[in-house]
């Protein structure tokens, strides 16, 4: 007898082959049959008008410390996805050692945009290998979730204070003995950044960026040795130098890995930045390696304010004010000296166009104030407002944080909502030489709403814009980023595999409005939006959602490199 019948669904089975009417079966964790299935079950799902595809796959996530409080990892599970990546950008939160922890979690909270107080009261830093932090989420989870060795944990944990400076010999090889015992305790693989907007909790450079390419080369021809490994990149902002594309070719190689690198924003007004960083796919095919681009399913909506300052902190000035306690923060961005400085650096010619409209005042909008005084100018444009008063849009802008504690949420022009830029986002999606994803969920809480990714893809992008078929669409989120990332038997409808399963209705599937959410640790808020036309939501052939709500059931798997993953090889390997 069956555990469930998905019954009269039309399958989209994430290969990107026609829809077709049809069962499913499911029996012990797998997918058991497929098509006319005669098999009584415990119980039958009434598929008639949805779709039945495989879960949602998102390979750029940071749940690393989420998941100590929301085993659910939400809001992911709600939107259909069944598995994840976390430990991105070189911030995995092990290995550890006791003097490790304030500081990682610092990093955290500035970096990635997590409540310090979160986490603080919600992990318990009491492990010491990436194994012994594995073993502490084993049969925790709802949905299925690996991990990359973040190597800015790797430097502070070899390296101590030390982290922010070139690395010795006998550290390098230090690290890179960490790094492999990592790898054999189940790391998916090894993640870096050298990213200039990637800054400690101190205001400093995150460790990773103190690596030099020997550095960077020597720990990624780690991964050659562990099997169902690759490797995830932040390599610069804006077009890549020509140093920086054979960087990452020759990490490739070395690891004999592909490398995925975040992220490509895709406008309009970004389109020859977009051709020039695809050149990086190019040159490493052409020396047998692997490069592949992380892009958004949707227009960046990005919200800063001067509390976490994420962002504006990679302006020339800023980093050492934001870094400063609360107190004097206030009274720094209070005064005019200090602000002057800071303009000048919003306006340095070698600010990346891409972060430009991050520092751009004149056209934010105020989102959200939390002041009495303040609230009239909510829903408005600064340099509207700026202009009717007579004054600078830079210093109405700081008159409002100041005046709200900083908390002020802005939402800078990024653009990219036109038919122009939607076009070209198609176009991306289709380039073999990118992934869709991106979603950096579990990060930025106060930030982005990118954590929708699945939803806002099958939405906007497939059913209201018809950029992709529903097939297309689906395989972009299921087979083809588990075939990327050499997952063992998930991202298909097929016979034997993993009961991964997503029921859905085509017409209102979406995410719904954002809001702010106060159920972190600490009380702390997140922006989130729930999930639409997502009736059931299966892993390991377990149902977690029906209807929007949780049934309670922890099937997810702590997956490990090697066990739950196979090498995927590149050309100059295969």
């Amino acid at each position: 007898m069956l555990d469930y019948l998905i019954k009269g669904g039309t399958l989209v089975d994430g290969t990107g082959s026609a829809r077709r009417p049809g069962n499913i079966g499911i029996k012990d964790g797998r997918i058991t049959a497929v098509g006319d299935i005669d098999e009584a079950a415990k119980e039958t799902i009434d598929a008639t008008g949805k779709i039945v595809s495989p879960g949602f796959v998102d390979i750029h996530t940071h749940y690393d410390a989420q998941v100590f409080w929301d085993p659910n990892i939400s809001p992911s599970s709600y939107h259909g996805v069944t598995s994840v990546f976390a430990g991105n950008c070189g911030f995995s939160v092990a290995p550890l050692v006791p003097e490790a922890g304030d500081y990682l979690m610092r990093l955290l909270a500035k970096v990635e945009g997590m409540p310090l107080a979160s986490l603080q009261e919600g992990v318990p830093w009491n492990w010491d290998s990436f194994g012994s932090y594995l073993a502490m989420l084993d049969g925790k989870m709802a949905i299925n979730i690996g991990f990359m060795v973040g190597h800015s944990a790797i430097r502070r944990v070899v390296m101590g204070e030390d982290s922010g400076k070139p690395a010795t010999p006998e550290q390098l090889e230090t690290m890179k003995d960490l790094l492999k015992t990592s790898l054999a305790e189940g790391g998916m693989g090894f993640s870096s950044s050298q990213s200039t907007t990637h800054n400690d909790g101190n205001g400093e450079p995150v460790p990773s960026r103190a690596a030099d390419n020997h550095e960077l080369i020597e720990l990624a021809s780690c991964l050659k040795e562990h099997p169902g490994t690759l490797l995830e990149f932040i390599p610069s902002v804006g077009v890549f130098s020509q140093e920086r594309i054979e960087l990452m070719t020759n990490m490739s190689l070395a690891a004999q890995r592909s490398l995925n690198w975040n992220v490509m924003i895709v406008t309009k007004g970004t389109r020859d930045m977009v051709k020039e960083q695809l050149k990086a796919s190019d040159y490493a095919a052409e020396h047998g390696a692997e490069i592949k681009a992380l892009t958004f399913a949707q227009p960046v909506s990005l919200r800063i304010n001067l509390w976490s300052g994420f962002g504006l902190d990679s302006f020339p000035g800023w980093a050492a004010v934001l870094a400063l306690p609360m107190d004097e923060r206030k009274v720094a961005f209070s005064d005019p000296a200090v602000r002057e400085k800071l303009v000048r650096g919003l306006s340095h010619p070698d600010i990346p166009v891409v972060l430009r409209a991050t520092g751009n005042f004149k056209k934010m909008l105020v989102e959200e104030t939390f002041c009495e005084a303040n609230a009239k100018y909510e829903g408005r444009i600064i340099g509207e407002m700026a202009e009717e008063m007579g004054m600078e849009s830079s210093d109405l802008f700081f008159d409002i944080s100041v005046a709200d504690d900083l908390k002020t949420t802005f939402l800078p022009n990024l653009g990219g909502h036109d038919e122009e830029s939607w076009a070209l986002r198609g176009e991306v999606w289709r380039d073999d030489r990118t992934l869709v994803g991106a979603s950096d969920a579990g990060a930025h809480v106060d930030m982005i709403d990118t954590f929708a990714f699945s939803t806002a893809l099958l939405s906007e992008g497939v059913r209201d814009r018809n950029l992709l078929t529903l097939e297309e669409g689906v395989h972009q989120i299921t087979d083809r980023p588990a075939r990327y990332m050499g997952l063992i038997e998930r991202g298909r409808l097929q016979e034997g595999w993993h009961a991964d399963v997503v029921v859905f209705d085509e017409a209102s599937i979406g995410k719904g409005p954002i809001y702010t959410r106060y159920d972190m640790p600490a009380n702390a808020g997140r922006l989130y939006c729930d999930a639409n036309g997502i009736g059931h939501v299966f892993v390991n052939g377990q149902e977690i959602i029906r209807d929007n709500e949780l049934t309670g059931v922890k099937p997810g798997l702590v997956m490990r490199s090697g066990r739950d993953t196979e090498t995927v090889p590149i050309p100059a390997f295969k």
